[in-house]
């Protein structure tokens, strides 16, 4: 019976039926072509979807991941995470045999990190070459005998699986250095359950959330002894290199679900023998550190001169018991294939065991039996690197031409112990969603593991990569692999319960303390997100002004014009010197609008945005990340919009990012708990909009207009740009005077936008700070500038402001007061970041460290 007769059968019809043509090598497939009993229920499930239903949650599940911010910073560029909405499904026994194996090479690999920086037995006693380590660059000699607390040295372990022809399942790769893909296999399992909650609990698919509770307890058990002997709970962070790394939004998402600081190498310093990290209460010391910088990039004293991702002098701190970071530096050196070929000897030497997960077939070429045989098998092998490299991947020697073999024989002869091979494994196939279909894909599967009390705890699950293509033979993200969903199945008396958003409060380690960075970078996204919206205010004003049904007077266009330029600081602009302009106003104010390599465009401003909140991505909502998704898309349809409508109100083409910028700002007002981030994040945004309106006000309002026409023309546009315009003519009715424009844009504490409003604002904002010099009896530098401009403000006679003077194109008071404004802003600034944001010390000794802390 053919597979498209056997769904006939097994089946119901449907007017657009989901059938499936599997492959001679199939997952999902019995010998007789008919669906394995544990995906029957989910195929027909699938079946009954219709081929539109399960396009309609695929659209679901893109939406979802992009509102997750689910990204992958691959070589080519960001693009949203892949998630295939049919999942890969295991039976209880298959993953059982698969677990058993797993636990066993995390125990083998374990037991081999612990003598390679130890008694090294495995060279002595002649199983493992000395080169084989030794050459490694993942070996890092100033780890000998290095150790951290516990039963074990490897904490996490993660392997490469794929199914080969036969049906047993083969090691491709051992992954212990700072092994990722546990965070994305989490967000795949928590997108498919909004997606699919019913065919998910139908499935009795087993949970995630005892792996991840088992790595809470984890570091605890690891953290050092003698730093917690006053009975305190250690601080665990999560060291990531920062937004631009591959797996980002990975590292943000384990730290947002295990609760946990994400930090980067600045976030941290090493002083009186410990790891302290910068917060806004100065420095708290922390105890583990849960790495995901590659061991040689963590410490630019003793490793990597030239590495900006790691904190200088960790090594030292390793070395003298006052840190635990895991895994363990020098832990890479378990990821060279050239050991993976001695792994059997090992096991069998010192266990007196075979493996029951085997490697695939491996060859080191420094052997010389192995160096003859993959010469004179090249066509069929699978040839890489002894250790892995970033800038290269796997070669097929099925894939070459004779030229190519000769060339790649030549490199090898040339330096064979830099080289492995392996025996290629043709994966298997499993049911993937592509083109509107179900297809075929070969699929490779990444299992993680977690050291416990009793060994090892494996993740029910895993992260299951399929090809993009039918025939690929390597199956990464870089060539278009798409990821999938694993469901163990389980009986009726395992624990079913779905993956929770968080973790359960049994030994949670309360830690609110936040690295100065992440304050620092809200302080800045809430700055630039004021200064776009500003200058996207005034632009749509000044585009009304101009194509208004009458012609402005050549003073009150100079003086709007002028204010963009001195909004935005995008210099010459609108000024004396590039006279120019003024003639053809339509393509500078474009290029202040779309330039985002301009300092101070809108687009420059909201890239700024968009950066400082990629760096917190832990730190925001879903809702958040939509909207700053929502301005992202914005801002590459601002350049369509504006090009079919820069002559026809292209005031319109604005109106999306004010909209999606006003509900950013609802977010900040009424989402956000009112925690040491948002006061930070308030405070930017306050300091900022005391700037713009001070410049707004310098720019329309203290130069003298020659004509009554052009002042109102100004005083109207700046009550326009403030939203103050309605509210104004309510109030004042026919007293439109510039005495009432500046009262309202300075002194009245209703307007929201006011100078004394913000500034009082901000001064609230200022108190519930922390306070570093509390020991000291004045006033910190930022609170005697905050109340020097309210004073300077509260005392101010707008009569006397509003003077002129025959002589001065400018009312010189008003002026001098908004200046002295401004320079007080930026003094509260640069006072902020240098009190919150920088923690600077004085030298310390790198050869002998006096570490006793008394």
């Amino acid at each position: 019976m053919s597979q498209q007769q056997s769904q006939q059968t097994n089946i119901p019809s449907d007017p657009q039926p989901l059938t499936y043509h599997g492959g001679a090598q199939d997952e999902s497939l019995d010998g007789s072509g008919q669906f394995k009993s544990h995906w029957q229920n989910l195929m027909t499930n699938y079946h009954d979807l219709t081929r539109q239903g399960l396009l309609e949650r695929t659209t679901k599940i893109q939406r979802i991941l992009r509102d997750d911010g689910a990204i992958y910073n691959a070589s080519g560029g960001t693009s949203i995470w892949g998630l295939d909405p049919v999942p890969m499904v295991l039976a209880p026994h298959e993953w059982l045999a698969i677990e058993q194996g797993l636990i066993e090479r995390a125990q083998l690999l374990d037991f081999v990190l612990k003598d390679i920086y130890s008694n090294q037995e495995i060279i002595r006693r002649g199983i493992v070459p000395p080169e084989v380590i030794y050459n490694h660059p993942g070996f890092i000699r100033a780890c000998h005998r290095t150790y951290i607390p516990g039963a074990h040295q490897l904490t996490f372990y993660a392997a490469d699986l794929v199914r080969g022809p036969n049906g047993d399942i083969a090691v491709l790769g051992d992954r212990t250095q700072a092994p990722s893909g546990s965070g994305y296999a989490l967000e795949n399992r928590l997108v498919m359950q909004r997606v699919f909650p019913i065919i998910f609990r139908e499935q009795n698919v087993r949970m995630l959330r005892s792996f991840f509770n088992t790595l809470r307890e984890q570091m605890l058990r690891i953290a050092p002894e003698k730093n917690l002997a006053s009975g305190e709970s250690p601080r665990v962070v999560i060291l990531t290199p920062g937004a631009y790394s591959e797996t980002f939004f990975e590292h943000a998402l384990l730290a947002n679900y295990l609760g946990y600081p994400l930090v980067q190498g600045k976030d941290l310093t090493v002083r009186k023998g410990y790891v302290w990290m910068k917060t806004l209460d100065g420095l708290s010391r922390v105890d583990v550190i849960i790495r995901r910088v590659d061991d040689s990039y963590c410490d630019p004293v003793e490793l990597r001169g030239d590495s900006q991702l790691g904190v200088a002098g960790l090594l030292e701190v390793v070395r003298a018991g006052n840190v635990s970071v895991t895994n363990p530096l020098g832990s890479g050196i378990l990821e060279s294939g050239a050991l993976m070929r001695y792994l059997p000897d090992i096991s069998r030497h010192f266990f007196g065991r075979e493996l029951s997960l085997p490697s695939a077939p491996t060859y080191w070429c420094g052997d010389n039996d192995d160096f003859n045989y993959v010469i004179n098998n090249l066509r069929n092998l699978r040839i890489k690197h002894a250790h892995r490299q970033f800038d290269s991947s796997a070669i097929y020697g099925s894939n070459l031409s004779d030229n190519e073999l000769s060339a790649l024989a030549a490199s090898i002869r040339q330096s064979p112990q830099s080289y492995v091979a392996q025996d290629y494994v043709q994966p298997a196939q499993s049911p993937c969603w592509r083109d509107k279909t179900l297809q075929p894909r070969p699929f490779a599967l990444r299992a993680f593991a977690v050291a416990n009390d009793n060994g090892y705890q494996v993740m029910p699950g895993g992260l299951t990569r399929s090809a993009a293509n039918a025939h690929d033979q390597l199956i990464t993200n870089q060539l278009g692999a798409v990821s999938k969903d694993t469901w163990i199945q389980c009986g009726k008396n395992e624990d079913t319960q779905a993956v929770s958003t968080g973790l359960s409060q049994a030994n949670r380690t309360i830690d609110i303390s936040l690295p100065s960075r992440v304050v620092e970078n809200l302080f800045w996204a809430g700055r630039y997100s004021e200064r776009a919206d500003m200058a996207l205010r005034l632009l749509r004003t000044v585009f009304v002004q101009l194509n208004g049904a009458h012609q402005l007077p050549d003073e009150a266009e100079r003086l709007l014009l002028y204010s963009v330029t001195q909004l935005t600081m995008t210099y010459p602009g609108f000024t004396e010197a590039n006279q120019t302009v003024f003639d053809n106003p339509e393509a500078e104010l474009m290029s202040v609008i779309l330039d985002e390599n301009r300092p101070g465009s809108v687009t420059a401003s909201l890239k700024a945005m968009l950066r400082s909140a990629s760096e917190v991505r832990e730190m925001l909502s879903s809702d958040t990340q939509r909207v700053f998704n929502d301005i992202d898309d914005e801002i590459l349809a601002l350049h369509r919009n504006l090009k079919t409508s820069i002559n026809s109100a292209p005031e319109e083409a604005l109106d999306p990012l004010v909209t999606a910028l006003l509900a950013l700002a609802g977010l900040f007002n009424e989402s956000m708990f009112r925690g040491m981030t948002w006061h930070f994040l308030e405070i930017g945004r306050g300091l900022e909009k005391i700037y713009q309106l001070t410049t707004l006000m310098r720019s329309l309002i203290v130069p003298v207009s020659q004509n009554d026409e052009s002042q109102s023309i100004c005083s109207e546009a700046i009550l326009i740009t403030t939203e103050g315009l309605n509210t104004f003519r309510r109030r004042f009715r026919n007293d439109a005077s510039l005495y009432n424009v500046l009262a309202t844009l300075m002194l009245d504490r209703s307007n929201p936008r006011s100078l004394m409003y913000q500034l009082t604002h901000v001064e609230l904002l200022l108190e519930n700070l922390p306070n570093n010099d509390a020991a000291k009896p004045e006033l910190s530098r930022e609170n005697r500038a905050l109340i020097e401009a309210i004073s300077s403000i509260q005392l101010a006679d707008i009569s006397e402001l509003l003077v002129t003077s025959e002589d001065s194109p400018i009312r010189a008071n008003l002026d001098q007061l908004l200046v002295r404004v401004q320079e007080l802003m930026e003094t509260m600034a640069v006072a902020i970041s240098n009190v919150y944001f920088d923690h600077t010390a004085g030298p310390q000794q790198l050869v002998s460290n006096p570490w006793n802390m008394d």
